[in-house]
């Protein structure tokens, strides 16, 4: 028999580590071929790894709940064979939102003895151990997120004191060093933001772990808010001629024997790629590593789904090339997909700009926060039946009214310019007969 050292693979898209969600194995286990093993969340989904090889699981790497990198063990196997091999890191590894994914290449081998990497410990302060600041750096614990946070402003981990439960370091910890202070576990604003104590519970009071997609979402939700200088712009468009040109084109499709019912989520996403065309600089990603605006050449808009694990947002590809029909499929597709959690990876990637809808729970608007690293976001809605003073005849009519709002990163785009784009959007709405002239 021989040992197997599986690695974390390489998931793609810039991740270099992810959170143990779930062990579907456990020490002792027989395991087959291609069986899932582990659930790991990264930034953007749930990867459900697969074992590469037939064999029994003599050890697994990591807990739930804590973080796992790339290129480090997973899972230590006995196999048939002679020799001990070490799984070289996968790449291409597919993904969903919480269900078992496609099996990754299976890694070729290498001979040598398995060597797990040292699992995450608390961090002891700087002063009070002589070790490299290299050595250091392994041992800090922090979520993905506040490790993408340091590298960005070049802040040593080893070096920042962790506030978190076992010493991890916070997103709160590396923003107080980037405000100008080193965080102390004794400074009295250290203390207000991260108390060293729980909160005091009582009787009926429940704790409920933020982990998993939830976590994942409250990070890259501060990371947008931290990040980006948000500025919201609101304005109330006359729908009438939007629901009319929907319910004539469900009609003519019902006529055709077509099953395919399109919502107004088409219009929207047509809308906002012929505003793309009159402000390119919107459908634009920030990197933050290179201070560069990247405009994109695609329109890939993501459409904010509302699932059981929490809100996802699998992404519409090359919009400007789909038809209204296709669009509309493909956007009812995502959807379940996301609902069922069978998203794969591509689907989670790539966006451009991201639309969240708001239109079945009422309200008169929102202020969204941008999916970063985008640069501006959509809310949709709810409509209403309100009358109105018409403006060519000044009567009293009844029209179908909603709101939309738009986020920007004020960075990147002026209040002149959101403004304006925005008013790109709503012409096309109000007018939907212009979006033909927008058809690819």
């Amino acid at each position: 028999m021989a040992t197997f050292e599986f690695k974390l693979p390489d998931i793609g898209e810039g991740v270099v580590e992810g959170e143990i969600v779930k062990w579907l194995v456990k020490e002792g286990d027989a395991i087959k071929e291609d069986q899932p093993m582990v659930e790991v969340m990264t930034d953007k989904a749930t990867v459900t790894i697969p074992s590469p090889k037939k064999g029994k699981v003599m050890k697994t790497f990591g807990k739930e709940g804590e973080i796992a990198k790339v290129h480090h063990a997973l899972v230590l196997l006995e196999v048939e064979g002679a020799g001990g091999t070490t799984a070289a890191p996968a790449t291409g590894t597919s993904a969903t939102s919480g269900s078992n994914g496609h099996n990754p290449p299976t890694p070729p081998a290498k001979a040598s003895a398995p060597r797990p990497p040292p699992l995450p410990v608390r961090q002891a302060p700087a002063s009070a151990v002589a070790t490299s600041q290299s050595q250091l750096s392994t041992k800090v614990l922090a979520t993905p997120v506040t490790r993408r946070m340091a590298r960005e402003h070049n802040i040593d981990l080893a070096r920042v004191s962790g506030t978190g439960p076992q010493g991890r370091v916070t997103k709160a910890d590396v923003e107080a060093v980037i405000g100008g202070g080193a965080p102390s576990s004794s400074g009295p604003a250290q203390q207000a933001r991260a108390p060293s104590a729980p909160l005091h519970t009582v009787h009926g009071d429940r704790r409920v772990p933020i982990r998993g997609l939830r976590k994942r979402i409250a990070d890259k939700m501060v990371k947008s808010k931290f990040t980006a200088p948000h500025y919201t712009f609101v304005e109330e468009i006359d729908a009438t001629a939007l629901v009319e040109a929907r319910e004539k084109m469900n009609t003519a499709l019902k006529k055709l024997g077509d099953e395919t019912k399109i919502s107004f989520l088409p219009f929207f996403c047509k809308a906002l790629v012929g505003a793309f065309r009159e402000f390119p600089e919107v459908n634009s990603n920030m990197d933050e590593a290179t201070q560069e605006l990247i405009v994109r050449g695609e329109y890939n808009i993501g459409i904010a789904a509302s699932t059981e694990q929490g809100l996802t947002v699998p992404v519409v590809k090359h919009v400007d090339r789909l038809t209204m029909r296709a669009l509309a499929q493909e956007i009812g597709r995502l959807g379940s997909a996301a609902r069922d959690g069978k998203l794969k990876m591509d689907e989670l990637t790539g966006g451009t700009f991201t639309v969240t809808s708001l239109g079945q729970t009422g309200g008169l608007f929102a202020t969204p926060i941008i999916n970063h690293p985008e640069t501006a976001i959509m809310g949709v809605h709810k409509m209403r039946k309100r009358p109105i003073v018409d403006e060519d005849t000044g009567e009293i009519v009844v029209r179908q009214m909603m709101y939309l709002s738009f986020s920007f990163d004020h960075r990147v785009i002026d209040g002149a310019v959101g403004a304006d784009f925005a008013y790109a959007v709503l012409k096309y709405l109000v007018t939907p007969e212009l979006l033909l002239l927008e058809m690819a």
